[in-house]
């Protein structure tokens, strides 16, 4: 049962919790349980299919909190309005949630990239306290350099 898969699971394992990382233990120790109790052929397919969306979704169940309870409303949206750091952060929004969509493209297209940018953010999350996000975005950025290093070739 110690396979490749598993001993590279265990690696990150090691790597979690010798970088105190919550994040990267809890998901580690989630797919060595799956699989341990050989449900990996069932729901390996389906977290790997619908997991970035899963996450999007708490993330922004996550971010929609404050409003929820009332923290933010409308006085806040007005008063953030007149502000250009919240002009910017719309900017920004937007900016990223485009660069995302063409990673998305990417992720399905390209498993050997998709391997190097799920590396570089266990990397960053383990080494570096980063956050998860990084496989959506980072392909994304990933593939508008691929495309402006295609207007020189």
């Amino acid at each position: 049962m110690l396979n490749q898969a598993t001993v590279f699971l265990l690696i990150l394992l090691g790597i979690g919790i010798i970088a105190k990382n919550q994040s990267l233990i809890f998901a580690v120790v989630c797919l060595i349980v799956i699989k341990l109790v050989g449900l990996e052929s069932k729901l390996f397919p389906v977290i790997g299919s619908k997991g970035i969306n899963w996450g999007v979704t708490i993330i922004t169940i996550s971010v929609l909190v404050p409003i929820a309870t009332g923290e933010i409303g409308f006085k806040q949206l007005g008063e953030a309005a007149k502000s250009s750091y919240a002009w910017i952060a719309l900017g920004a929004g937007i900016v990223v949630a485009l660069i995302a969509k063409n990673g998305l493209t990417l992720l399905a297209e390209d498993p050997h990239i998709t391997t190097a940018i799920v590396l570089g953010t266990i990397l960053a999350v383990a080494l570096f306290n980063g956050v998860a996000v990084g496989p959506l975005i980072g392909a994304g950025i990933a593939y508008l350099a691929m495309k402006f290093m295609n207007l020189f070739n």
